[in-house]
C-alpha cells in the first residue's frame, strides 16, 4: 500500500477537521455568532474567548466557525457548477465541431481574457449582494478552465482507436461519451475542481471583503477581515483568524488538487515521486 507524502497526508487530516467543524458550527460555537458583549469588546485572546472578540464584543472564533460554512459553501457550489458546465461545453464542443466548438471557443478565449474579479464585482454590483448573487458571478467567470481542459483531453480521447471503433460498429454518441470520454476525463478534471476551489474560497473571500457577500449580522471570513481592520493595531487577532482560515484551506485543497492532477498526467511519475517522498 503506497504511502502519501507527510504535507499531503497532513493538507487532507486539516481539511477533514475543518469541513468537519464548519459543519457542526452550531453545536461546537461556544457563543452565538451574532451575540453583542461590548464590556468584552476587542478582548484578546484566552478564557472564555478563544480567539477573542471583535469591536462588538462578538466571539471571533464562533463567528469564524459560522462564517466558514457561508465562504465554504459558495466555493464548493461554484466549483461543482463551474465543472460541470465547463465539462459539458467542452465535450460538446469537441464531439460537435464546426461551428458550435468555434462559437464556444471564442467566447472562452474573451473571458479568459477579462479579470474573473472584475466581471464577478459587475455582476453582483448589477443582481445585489447575497448568496445567490455571488454564486451566479463566480460561476459565469469561472466555467472557461474547465471547458478548456474538457474540450482539449475530449478531442485526444476521440481521436483513439477505441473510440473510432465503437463509432464503426454503430455504438450512440452517448455511450461513447458515458463510456469511453467521460472515464478518461474524470481524473483531470477532479484536479483542476480542486485547484479551482482555493481560487474561488479567495474569491468569495475579497468579494466579501468589498461587501457584496453577506449583509450584517451573518458573517463570513471576508467581512470579518473587513470588520477587523479598522482596529488591526490594537486587536491583530481579528485579522489573523479569519486570514490564516482562508489561507490554510485554500492551501490543503490546493495541495491535493496538485496532487490528483500529477497523477492524472503521469501516473507512473507521481508514483515513484510518492517513494521518494515516503
Amino acid at each position: 500500500m503506497r504511502k502519501w507524502p507527510a504535507i499531503d497526508a497532513a493538507a487532507v487530516v486539516i481539511l477533514i477537521l475543518a469541513v468537519a467543524a464548519v459543519a457542526a458550527a452550531p453545536w461546537l460555537a461556544p457563543f452565538p455568532p451574532d451575540a453583542q458583549n461590548l464590556a468584552a469588546r476587542l478582548a484578546a485572546p484566552g478564557g472564555a474567548h478563544l480567539l477573542g472578540t471583535d469591536h462588538l464584543g462578538r466571539d471571533t472564533l464562533s463567528r469564524l466557525l459560522d462564517g466558514g460554512r457561508f465562504s465554504m459553501l459558495v466555493a464548493a457550489l461554484a466549483t461543482v457548477l463551474t465543472g460541470v458546465i465547463g465539462l459539458s461545453i467542452g465535450i460538446l464542443s469537441a464531439r460537435r465541431k464546426g461551428w458550435l466548438d468555434e462559437f464556444f471557443t471564442r467566447t472562452n478565449d474573451v473571458l479568459l481574457a477579462l479579470p474573473e474579479m472584475v466581471v464577478a464585482l459587475f455582476i453582483v454590483a448589477a443582481m445585489g449582494t447575497g448568496f445567490t448573487s455571488l454564486l451566479v458571478a463566480l460561476t459565469v467567470t469561472g466555467w472557461t478552465p474547465f471547458a478548456r481542459l474538457a474540450r482539449t483531453l475530449a478531442y485526444d480521447v476521440s481521436a483513439r482507436g477505441f473510440v473510432e471503433a465503437a463509432r464503426v460498429v454503430g455504438c450512440p454518441p452517448s455511450f461513447i461519451i458515458f463510456r469511453h470520454v467521460l472515464p478518461h476525463l474524470a481524473a483531470p478534471m477532479l484536479g483542476q475542481a480542486t485547484l479551482r476551489f482555493g481560487q474561488l474560497l479567495i474569491s468569495v473571500g475579497a468579494l466579501s471583503y468589498l461587501g457584496l457577500g453577506v449583509q450584517p449580522p451573518q458573517s463570513d471570513w471576508g467581512s470579518m477581515l473587513a470588520a477587523a481592520q479598522p482596529y488591526a493595531e490594537r486587536a491583530p487577532w481579528g485579522i489573523l483568524a479569519p486570514g490564516l482560515a482562508i489561507f490554510v484551506i485554500a492551501l490543503c485543497v490546493t495541495l491535493i488538487g496538485q496532487r490528483a492532477a500529477r497523477r492524472a498526467a503521469d501516473p507512473i511519475d507521481a508514483i515513484v515521486m510518492e517513494g521518494q517522498h515516503a
